[in-house]
Parts: C-alpha cells; sequence; structure tokens
C-alpha cells in the first residue's frame, strides 16, 4: 500500500528556522529546527542584517534531514515568515543590498522625517499601518538616501517569503499578506500605493507578480532539489506573513477571536471589510489582508511573554532547572488571590494604556515591604490579561465586533493559570486546541487547497484532527471587574505627579 505523501513548510522566524512536515490530518510528522538571529553588518556596530546564504543553508540542512527521515512524497513546500523584512534583487536574483533586519536601529530618524512628507492619519488610511521604526518603506526611503544604487541596480524588490521562494523555484513573486506589512500597499483596493512608492522614487513595476495563498509559484528546481533534498518537481505553493497563517491555522471560527501569544501578543480578528477608523489610528491598531481574499486582520499588538521572561530573570534567578521554572512561576502566581494583594502590573507597550499619555515604562504599584515574588509574578499576568481587555474593547469600537470566544495559540496557550485570569477578565472562554503549529498548520491548509488535496479552506480545516480545552469565566469575574476599572483610572491617580 503506498504510503500518503505529507506537505512541508518552511517556518523562517526571528529566532529560528524549521522544517515541519505535517499529514493532510494536520498531525506533525517531524520537525527539524536550527537558531536564528539577525548579524551585524560589516562596517558597522549597529546595522542589522540577515544573513541569506546562512539562513538558506539552514533551511536546505533542516529539508534534507526531514526528507531522509520520510518515507513518503512531498506533496508541496511553502514558505512562511515575518513581515515587513526584504532586499532588492538583480534579473538574476542576486542581492544588490542585504536583507536589513526589523530589529535594525538606522531607519528610526526616517520614521521621525516621513510624518513631514504625508500624515502618519493619512498613511493609516491608505495602509492600515501605524508610523513604526520597521516599517519597510523607511527601509527604501534609507536606502535611496544612503544606498541609491542598491535601488537604481534593482529589478525587483522582493519580501523574505519571495527571497526565499525565488531560491526554491527560480520565480520572483509578492504574497498579498506580506505586501500589507510594507506601509506602501492599499489595503482596501488590494495594490500598491503610487503616493507612497513616491516618496523613495519608486513604481509598482518595481515589484514583482503578485500571488494569493496557496496559490501555486512554480516547482523545485534541480539546482534547489540539488541543495534541499525536495524532489525536483515538487510544487511550490504561496504562504507569507507568518501571522496571518497563524490566524488560519489557529481554526477559530468567525465569532471568535484570536490571540497569538509569545514574546509579543497579537489580539487579531478576521473581518469581510476594511474601513479607516479614527479609534483604530488613536489606539496604535493594524491592519493587514487576511491570507484569505475578501478578509482583512485588524490586530493590536502588545508585550506579553516578554514581561514573563523579565520575571523569570530577576525573581527566579535561584531556579537552575529550565524545565521546572515556569512551573515554579505558576506555582508562585497561583497561591495569591485574584488582585495580587494590592500590587497592580502596568504593561510598558500598549498604544492605548493607560500610561501611555505619560510616557513611563512598565511600571508595578502597591509594592510593600512583605511583597514577594509571588504577588508581583501574579500582577504580571492579571496587568497583561488587562491590557488584552483593553485590546478587545478597542477592536469593538473601531470595527463592532464582539467575540463569543478567543482562541489562544503560541507558547502563552500553555499556561493554565494565565488562561483562567483571561477568561475571569474578558468574561469570555478561552479555548486551547491540541494543534500547536498554528503558524505551520496554516501555510499547509492553503498548500492543500492550491494542490487540490482539499476543494476549499473550509474543507481542509474540517479534516484536521485536533481537540480543544476550554476556560470557562468563573466567580472571580467580578472581581476583575473591579480591578480592571481600578487599572484604567490609574490616569487620574498619577496626573498630578506627571503633569508639567
Amino acid at each position: 500500500m503506498k504510503k500518503q505523501g505529507y506537505f512541508m513548510v518552511l517556518d523562517c522566524g526571528a529566532t529560528s528556522i524549521r522544517a515541519v512536515a505535517l499529514d493532510s490530518r494536520g498531525n506533525i510528522l517531524s520537525i527539524v529546527s536550527f537558531p536564528n538571529a539577525p548579524k551585524r553588518e560589516e562596517g558597522s556596530e549597529h546595522y542589522l542584517i540577515w544573513d541569506l546564504e546562512e539562513i538558506w543553508g539552514k533551511i536546505c540542512q533542516a529539508t534534507g534531514k526531514i526528507v531522509a527521515s520520510i518515507g513518503r512524497e512531498v506533496q508541496a513546500v511553502s514558505v512562511t515568515t515575518f513581515g515587513a523584512d526584504g532586499a532588492p534583487v538583480r534579473e538574476d536574483g542576486s542581492l544588490t543590498y542585504p536583507v536589513i533586519s526589523w530589529q535594525c536601529s538606522r531607519t528610526e530618524k526616517w520614521s521621525k522625517k516621513i510624518t513631514e512628507l504625508i500624515s502618519a492619519r493619512e498613511i493609516f488610511r491608505i495602509t492600515g499601518y501605524q508610523v513604526i521604526p520597521f516599517n519597510t518603506l523607511l527601509r527604501l526611503l534609507w536606502l535611496r538616501e544612503n544606498v541609491p544604487r542598491a535601488l537604481d541596480e534593482a529589478k525587483y524588490f522582493l519580501m523574505m517569503p519571495g527571497l526565499l521562494n525565488f531560491r526554491l523555484t527560480g520565480e520572483m513573486t509578492m504574497d498579498f499578506t506580506a505586501a500589507s506589512t510594507t506601509m506602501m500597499f492599499d489595503i482596501q483596493e488590494r495594490k500598491w500605493s503610487e503616493r507612497l512608492l513616491s516618496l523613495a522614487g519608486l513604481r509598482s513595476d518595481f515589484f514583482p507578480r503578485m500571488v494569493e495563498s496557496g496559490e501555486v509559484i512554480g516547482t523545485v528546481t534541480a539546482k534547489a532539489s540539488e541543495e534541499t533534498g525536495i524532489p525536483k518537481g515538487t510544487p511550490v505553493t504561496s504562504a507569507g506573513h507568518d501571522t496571518q497563517f497563524a490566524i488560519i491555522g489557529s481554526l477559530a471560527e468567525d465569532n471568535e477571536l484570536v490571540l497569538s501569544s509569545g514574546t509579543w501578543e497579537i489580539a487579531a480578528l478576521r473581518i469581510p471589510f476594511f474601513r479607516d477608523s479614527e479609534v483604530a489610528f488613536a489606539t496604535g491598531m493594524l491592519v493587514e489582508l487576511d491570507a484569505e481574499k475578501g478578509f482583512w486582520n485588524p490586530q493590536m499588538l502588545m508585550i506579553a511573554g516578554g514581561v514573563v521572561e523579565w520575571v523569570r530573570r530577576n525573581l527566579f534567578a535561584d531556579c537552575k532547572d529550565e524545565q521546572d521554572i515556569y512551573t515554579r512561576i505558576i506555582e508562585a502566581a497561583s497561591s495569591v488571590g485574584p488582585g495580587a494583594e494590592g500590587v497592580f502590573f502596568i504593561p510598558s507597550f500598549m498604544p492605548s494604556g493607560p500610561l501611555k499619555p505619560y510616557g513611563t515604562k512598565g511600571t508595578i504599584l502597591g509594592l510593600g515591604l512583605t511583597t514577594g515574588r509571588g504577588q508581583i509574578a501574579r500582577a504580571v499576568f492579571e496587568g497583561l490579561s488587562f491590557q488584552l481587555r483593553q485590546a478587545v474593547d478597542a477592536l469593538f469600537e473601531a470595527f463592532g465586533f464582539r467575540p463569543g470566544r478567543v482562541v489562544v495559540v503560541g507558547g502563552g496557550s500553555k499556561n493554565e493559570l494565565w488562561n483562567r485570569i483571561r477568561a475571569d477578565v474578558l468574561n469570555l472562554p478561552i479555548v486551547v486546541t491540541s494543534c500547536e503549529e498554528a503558524t505551520v498548520l496554516g501555510a499547509a491548509l492553503f498548500a492543500m487547497v492550491g494542490t487540490g488535496h482539499a476543494k476549499s479552506l473550509k474543507e481542509a480545516k474540517e479534516n484536521i484532527t485536533r481537540t480543544t480545552r476550554v476556560f470557562e469565566p468563573s466567580p472571580h469575574r467580578e472581581i476583575y471587574d473591579e480591578l480592571f476599572a481600578r487599572y484604567a483610572n490609574v490616569p487620574r491617580l498619577l496626573e498630578p505627579h506627571y503633569r508639567e
């Protein structure tokens, strides 16, 4: 009996590069991972770039191990990675300048200067994007000012998915999800904004042909096959920005909000329309194109797991067992009741947060001589959950969407205490599924559709094997309603101390 084939997803993240094999039921057959990090640009102490050759080399190692270990046919390959980053390329695919990392500081000046050319409000109206230093347009403005030959010598600008897909197929493409992270794409019309491109002296023909999610870009070339071990002629289907595919891979229903919880949290919706919103702009919302045509993803970006890491480093450094340390943090936080005995934690990064007008960093209020690490840990989980409630309220005010449940994916979904606090603070059921690799699953679902293994995205989702766990709100929700009101009142309490 012939063994069923599998789908391979190449997941290039900021900290790891992975090749993942999944079957048509969404079961993970194998994962091979290597670390990833930006490099210092030669000749500079501060500029950060991605070494594309090194990334490709790690991809080839990972895919080679996958192919060698699984005796099945590769049905399709797809690439998903972070947004905003890309590079100008010549006709043969060689770079005219390295891939500038989103972590690089070189564009900070342009993030302030661009509003002299066009208002931040107008940028949001056109692109759905706030002015953030890592925006792609700002890299192009920097190149135009400092290395104009890099743009003049280039045929196209490729985003990271396009750069890696070119290595696989020899085809130059741009997917819609990656395009919507550039701050140059008209998100309503689904086309390049000539007005924004003109700021860098560019036109829409500086970008290659557009492809939809799941569309077959081409097939693995003989050269790529030799390097990766993937059989020549294997279809390569379009994926793109990892956030959008995590939303799909969460398997959330239409009435559910998706929370991708890691170092950062992204609270995102899938809605069948886009409208300009003053509330969305004022609260720092981003709106990107959904992986499926006809949908948009309003989202709020918030610090989350990074704060838990701060707690680990500074309050639980005595715990040397990496496997046990997070259990210790949760146990300490669980030993304290709702309200953390009067300790409040205010996150540092929340565009609509209570301390935003005062420009403060992360803040802990209510410390006393008897305060211990358990109270602080509890306050952190509660403060991050209050932050999420603000995001949910802002999404409702901007787009009229009130979720019936919240589906949590990512590392933060594994924290049972945090999920219970989220349910109580939001007064909504929190859903965690057995599909832990949401981004990878989302890319594979589109590959299934694009190669004819499923007739539609709906059918592909229905074929996935999964179990769910639901955390229902408890009677503590009444306590958290009162605490949230106090949290939201912090500005008025602190205003006299911050008044200029």
